[in-house]
């Protein structure tokens, strides 16, 4: 053995060993039991991060432990096309908004993302992934598109799905619905206002509460909580809407909050999401006043030419001045305060998100939602941290219909044609929708020919929420058969909902099975002060710079070690460094032991006479063992890796290493013999046991051992 270890020699030539030798395939080990991880599949369109870093090691833990206990172990790897994602980074990286046509657009996207998802394969190579790649998968391939079609047929079949007017979040720069994982909130210094709304035949008002009277042109009622006093008598009395002169009832609604403002709030259903549940159960008309650019726009239908004339083309800050104008000018605005709170922006563009009423694809969810809810609760998928599953329960119970339509190009195009014409009644009643993913010619139900593509495209989360069944070919392919459902979801726990969520629910919807038996959800990286990395703080760590500095299998044991599950990962060069430490550590106790020993050495032709220092360590690794293997199955790794970390160094180096040294310089020829086995023993074993935690090192070592039982150590039995 060299002198000192070399990971920037070793780890490209260990992986490529491996994957010469299909080790990473399932069909390595030949045992009935199974175990089947599906990867996060990372966005392909940017290089990976430390938070990719973690979801690998500890992947990458629980394949390597589980193809050491025989399992027939799978670990499929993907990428995301990450729909709307990409399209901005794109934008972002040739200097603005794309103008060219969508045909021109989306090749370039997908040439940008095979780039990309090349570099970020050959980086989860460098953290020692030992996923199976002849396996993988990309969110635009053909036969997951195909599959993905297939649940949005049945869905529309089911009738779970539907094109409605709904309230949705609406960027006004991108031009596109967004998720709610896609808006950020920012803190802002804005005022209440508070606007006197007067009551008909009558010379009284109430005062309304408002943090935005820009939208007040679009109110339908005025709402207070039916345990105010203050408004008793009120209630079902008509008020008049200042400026626009429309009559709007005074209604009652426990979900006021009597606190805000005056405790009485202006209801505007079609721009604000609570205004619009409030205004569905009383019946109110939407009256949509903001245009998708964020400007004002007043249909005839509902103002007056005058009105029109005044406000038509504004944007929201000039309409809110000149709203504000007139309110003072007609002693309807009683007083404004200084008010801080929080809006909802963009998390890309940092726009300011606009909840507008957009006619969209929408799956109605609480069906699927339903299953879910049992499904957990009848512990069949099992949370760790457990306290996610109460989290879990309670927003499955409170969750809404999901719109997964984009208003972008790059992604995978809604399988829906419109007939233009609807000349008979089938026609008309199917609403001149066909679900095709095939161009149609004609109208199946009238044959008209003139027709039109539906041009959004689906959510990301919709593609990837079918990620375990589809990556696995359901409903016939040999691997879905084999590893579906699949062991064990591990991902971040602030993608619990959005995508953990609508894989639970898709997944027994299509299958009728869970698509996995346990959740592991890992925390967020963060510095040594506990603060979010961001470039913007200069304290983001480069995983592949810290591997070719410290090596792979010292980031992997600082990701881990000192962290429970679930908790935030508090990661600092200091700490790699510690591990990197402990790597030479195993290093130079590996070659003491090689150098001790003959190169034909067998173990199996000694018959040791124990000491009682032998028969003490011997008894430590089993405990340690047994402990470690308890730890990950119960997805402690922090515990595993303190349990090998601290019996490595301080029972086997400091103690065992030591007293062996003295007795194979001076003892006899059965103590030397002894001492030998042991140290080669411990060794033998210790390599397995960190073996999942520090592949490289350990199957570099490993392969120096003689009488070494198994070609590798990574299908070595645990």
């Amino acid at each position: 053995m060299d002198k000192a270890y070399n990971h920037n020699k070793v780890e490209k030539r260990i992986y490529s060993f491996w994957e010469k030798n299909n080790f990473f395939k399932p069909e390595s080990k030949k045992g009935k039991e199974t175990w089947c991880c599906i990867m996060p599949p990372p966005n392909a369109n940017n290089p990976l991060h430390l938070g990719h870093a973690v979801f690998v090691t500890i992947e990458d833990i629980l394949t390597r432990f589980n193809r050491m206990q025989g399992k027939s172990t799978l670990w499929v790897p993907g990428f995301d096309h990450a729909g709307f994602e990409t399209q901005v980074v794109f934008e972002k990286n040739i200097g603005g908004i794309f103008t060219k046509d969508r045909e021109t657009l989306y090749k370039e996207i997908f040439n940008y993302t095979q780039k990309n998802r090349k570099i970020a394969r050959s980086q989860i190579k460098t953290l020692g992934a030992s996923a199976d790649w002849s396996r993988e998968k990309f969110t635009l391939d053909k036969d997951v598109v195909k599959i993905f079609y297939n649940t949005f047929k049945k869905l529309y079949k089911d009738n779970l799905l539907y094109k409605g007017k709904r309230i949705i979040n609406w960027c006004p720069n991108h031009q596109t619905s967004l998720s709610d994982l896609e808006a950020d909130y920012q803190n802002y210094k804005g005022k209440i206002w508070y606007i006197r709304y007067p009551i008909k035949d009558s010379l009284k008002y109430i005062v309304v509460a408002t943090t935005r009277p820009e939208t007040m042109l679009g109110d339908t009622a005025i709402a207070v909580n039916p345990k105010d006093k203050r408004y008793k008598d009120l209630i079902g009395k008509t008020a008049i809407l200042p400026i626009v002169q429309r009559e709007i009832p005074i209604i009652k609604d426990k979900r006021v909050d009597i606190n805000f403002g005056s405790g009485a709030v202006k209801i505007t259903p079609a721009h604000d999401p609570l205004d619009f549940e409030i205004g569905n159960t009383h019946n109110l008309k939407a009256i949509n006043v903001v245009s998708k650019k964020a400007k004002i726009y007043l249909k005839k239908e509902y103002f007056s030419e005058k009105l029109r004339k005044k406000f038509n083309g504004l944007n929201l800050q000039e309409a809110r001045e000149k709203i504000l104008k007139e309110l003072r000018k007609n002693n309807l605005l009683e007083k404004e305060e200084d008010y801080n709170y929080k809006i909802s922006v963009c998390y890309k563009c940092k726009t300011p998100i606009e909840p507008i009423i957009s006619t969209q694809w929408f799956i109605k969810i609480t069906p699927l939602a339903k299953k879910a809810i049992e499904a957990v609760q009848k512990n069949q998928i099992k949370f760790y941290p457990s306290y996610y599953k109460k989290i879990f329960l309670h927003w499955m119970k409170n969750i809404k219909d999901w719109n997964i339509s984009r208003q972008i190009v790059w992604g995978i195009r809604i399988p829906v044609w419109y007939c233009k014409e609807k000349k008979n009644k089938k026609c008309k009643e199917k609403e001149g929708i066909i679900i095709s993913e095939k161009k149609i010619k004609k109208c199946p139900y009238c044959q008209s020919k003139k027709i039109v593509p539906e041009k959004d495209v689906f959510d990301t989360w919709f593609s990837s929420g079918q990620w375990p069944f589809a990556v696995l070919g359901f409903p016939r392919k040999k691997d879905y058969k084999k590893f579906y459902p699949t062991s064990v979801m591990e991902t971040g726990w602030d993608i619990l909902f959005f995508w953990v969520a609508r894989m639970i629910m898709l997944g027994i919807y299509i299958t009728g099975k869970v698509p996995f038996y346990d959740v592991v959800l890992h925390g967020l990286v963060r510095d040594k002060d506990r603060k979010k990395m961001s470039k913007s703080r200069g304290n983001v760590i480069d995983p592949l710079g810290v591997v070719s500095e410290y090596s792979a299998d010292a980031l992997r044991m600082a990701l881990i070690f000192g962290t429970s599950t679930g908790r935030d990962i508090i990661i600092s060069e200091e700490k790699i460094k510690g591990q990197r430490n402990f790597a030479n550590k195993i290093w130079n106790a590996s070659r003491f032991v090689l150098m001790n020993l003959e190169k034909n050495f067998n173990p199996q032709k000694i018959k040791p006479k124990y000491t009682k220092n032998d028969k003490w360590i011997l008894k430590e690794l089993q405990q340690v063992k047994k402990k470690v293997e308890k730890a990950i199955k119960s997805y402690n790794f922090h515990q595993a890796a303190e349990l090998i970390y601290h019996f490595f160094w301080h029972s086997f180096c400091d103690k065992t290493i030591e007293d062996c040294k003295k007795r194979i310089k001076n003892g006899n020829d059965k103590d030397k013999q002894t001492a030998k086995l042991v140290l080669w023993k411990v060794l033998y074993e210790s390599l397995k046991i960190l073996h999942p935690f520090m592949p490289f090192i350990t199957e570099e070592i490993y392969q120096k051992l003689p009488s070494k039982p198994k070609k590798a150590l990574i299908i070595e039995e645990w």
